[in-house]
């Protein structure tokens, strides 16, 4: 099932450009030969330096038609770290060139040196600081979720659109050649008639209880918080700790995604992405489910979504590992498809195996798939990436559908072609929240 993708790279091709950048400081041999002119380069600012980011430099930085150019975060010490691997990573190439960071991000939308950005925020930030963005004139790739609220991804729909701007969201799995194999099974209907989807990713958000601490020196606390109603206290683990001398990078995940007031919980941390494969199979991209069941609602034990065809996908295990993943049940058969494993009632559905290039194993998911690639192709040829904003935002729209049914503890009726709730104002009330004075979309 090996492929070459549209912008020329085979998959092992873009490994190999791929672990330019991941190596830090490694400059694969006959490498800078091949590349662009310095004016032929897509030249890349990066809003959010944490620990997604650097995995997003990683591949980024490696492809020999990118310059990053600046990055921007409310943190000191993430600033400095994003100027220190830049500059080094240049300065092993041997090309004299210094990346530049800043604190406000409208500082770095407003560089006509700067071609798009990479945002790789809180959820909270994306909608603003991307139709911001686009109105810059700036192409976009969106870490996931697309969007904190529904509204939210209306209004970053309409921005794209508007200002002809291209926006990649950063759901890899739908540049992952496994995941692609899945869903041309489903889609051709191999399978037959798809009647349950298992989706799992895990459980709800919750209210946040971390105890208050210090804010660090260095960290701009109330830009953090932006547009968020509420000066929800600082807690360490919500902005990991790093340090350059010696160095430390983050231990764990901002904790800011598990907690209703600022996160989506893995509803939509990995609902993103898991529940984003169901759509795609069931050709739902721009679509959604009609009706939304929380889990522990009277017999439901799991979140479920229902189609218009009787199709369900629920947020249940399909094994005791409890793995991350998607099961499809047809009426031929089933498949299971996670990130790297895939298994099915069929032998001959079983996808080729693809030999792990060399140095694969070490690298980050994100550098393992031509994501970032398609996102650079689609800047150059001004044509659709593989993941649009029309596909992040129905795909996060499912995942806020099942936070705002958990919320509200029952099921509750959507209508996906006109984004509305079916006769019900307490759960449309939840599509948007009230931001703090002096904080707008656009």
């Amino acid at each position: 099932m090996k492929q070459n993708y549209r912008n020329g790279f085979s998959r092992r091709g873009f490994l190999k450009v791929s672990m330019l950048g991941a190596a830090g400081l490694t400059i694969l041999p006959g490498l800078q030969s091949c590349a662009p002119a310095p004016s032929d380069k897509i030249r890349l600012g990066f809003i959010g330096l944490g620990q997604q980011a650097m995995s997003l430099l990683k591949g980024f930085i490696g492809l020999p038609d990118v310059q990053v150019v600046a990055g921007c975060d409310v943190y000191e010490v993430k600033r400095l770290r994003f100027e220190k691997r830049v500059n080094d990573f240049y300065a092993a190439a041997e090309q004299k060139f210094t990346a530049e960071t800043c604190e406000d991000y409208k500082e770095l939308l407003a560089r006509k040196d700067i071609d798009a950005v990479v945002i790789a925020t809180p959820d909270h930030w994306h909608a603003m600081i991307a139709i911001d963005a686009c109105k810059a004139g700036k192409d976009v790739y969106l870490e996931k979720p697309l969007t904190f609220t529904i509204k939210e991804g209306q209004a970053l729909v309409k921005a794209v659109r508007e200002n002809g701007r291209m926006l990649q969201v950063g759901s890899q799995q739908r540049s992952d050649e496994i995941f692609q194999h899945a869903v041309k099974l489903v889609q051709g209907g191999t399978l037959g008639k798809i009647s349950k989807i298992h989706a799992y990713v895990g459980a709800p958000p919750t209210p946040y209880n971390l105890p208050e601490e210090p804010i660090p020196a260095g960290l701009n606390w109330p830009m953090w918080l932006g547009p968020l109603p509420v000066d929800y206290h600082f807690n360490h683990e919500l902005n990991p700790p790093i340090s350059l001398d010696p160095e430390q990078n983050e231990k764990l995940w901002g904790a800011w995604r598990w907690y209703k007031e600022m996160g989506g919980g893995f509803t939509t941390d990995w609902g993103a992405h898991m529940f984003d494969i169901g759509q795609w199979a069931l050709n739902m991209d721009g679509s959604g489910p009609v009706e939304i069941i929380p889990g522990g609602y009277q017999d439901n034990k799991y979140l479920t979504y229902v189609y218009e065809n009787g199709t369900i996908m629920v947020e249940e295990p399909y094994d005791e590992k409890m793995t991350k993943g998607c099961k499809f049940i047809g009426e031929n058969g089933w498949i299971e498809v996670t990130r790297g494993g895939f298994n099915a009632s069929d032998e001959s559905w079983k996808p080729a195996p693809v030999a792990a290039a060399e140095g694969e194993a070490e690298m980050p998911y994100e550098t393992k798939v031509p994501h970032q690639a398609r996102f650079i192709e689609a800047i150059k040829t001004r044509v659709d990436p593989n993941v649009t904003v029309e596909i992040g935002h129905s795909s996060a729209t499912v995942c806020n559908l099942g936070n705002i049914a958990y919320d509200l503890g029952r099921p509750v009726k959507w209508n996906p072609a006109t984004q509305t709730f079916v006769d019900d104002a307490e759960a449309e009330s939840r599509m948007q929240y009230q931001y703090r004075a002096g904080y707008t979309l656009g």
